[in-house]
């Protein structure tokens, strides 16, 4: 019998910056993973501004991405995504680890994030590292048939110090 996902080692990635060159794969995995996904066109205005912009992979193939922005002594955690057939083992995690670590080395002070109510095992994954819920947006989020609220969590970067 497999062994659940959340069972299987973590496999060996690599997390560098991510490049303009990235941008065609990374939508592609966004227009996969999301019902409504970032355009082409919204990643590489992170870059243009220099947000803290991410990229996993396993060997040559990109797994996953992470995106921050940084100002006013905070982090907004913006997409954090991760291929679904390698969900559950750990990359999320290592992703979501490397941008609060350098959101904290920058000297911010809260990290911040939405997530739909709907997305369970993201908020899990939050809250697991100690991601805590602070409000609600009302109507966030594009979804079939109307809008999501988005929960919005927070987390004190100063204990990562």
């Amino acid at each position: 019998m497999a062994a659940a996902r959340n069972e299987l080692p973590l496999p060996e990635v690599q997390l560098r910056p991510m490049t303009e060159a990235d941008v065609d794969a990374i939508a592609a995995l966004e227009r996969e993973s999301y019902p409504f996904p970032w355009s082409e066109g919204i990643f590489r205005d992170c870059l243009r501004v220099g947000y803290v912009c991410r990229v996993v992979e396993l060997g040559p193939a990109l797994i996953g991405y992470g995106v921050m922005s940084l100002g006013a002594g905070e982090a907004h955690i913006l997409n954090l995504c991760v291929r679904e057939a390698m969900r559950e083992r750990g990359i999320g995690r290592t992703v979501l680890r490397h941008l609060l670590a350098s959101a904290a080395a920058a000297g911010t002070d809260e990290a911040f994030l939405e997530v739909r109510p709907s997305n369970l095992a993201a908020i899990r994954l939050y809250q697991s590292m100690g991601f805590e819920p602070v409000g609600v947006r009302r109507g966030y989020y594009q979804a079939v048939g109307g809008r999501e609220d988005a929960a919005v969590l927070r987390l004190d970067l100063r204990t990562l110090r």
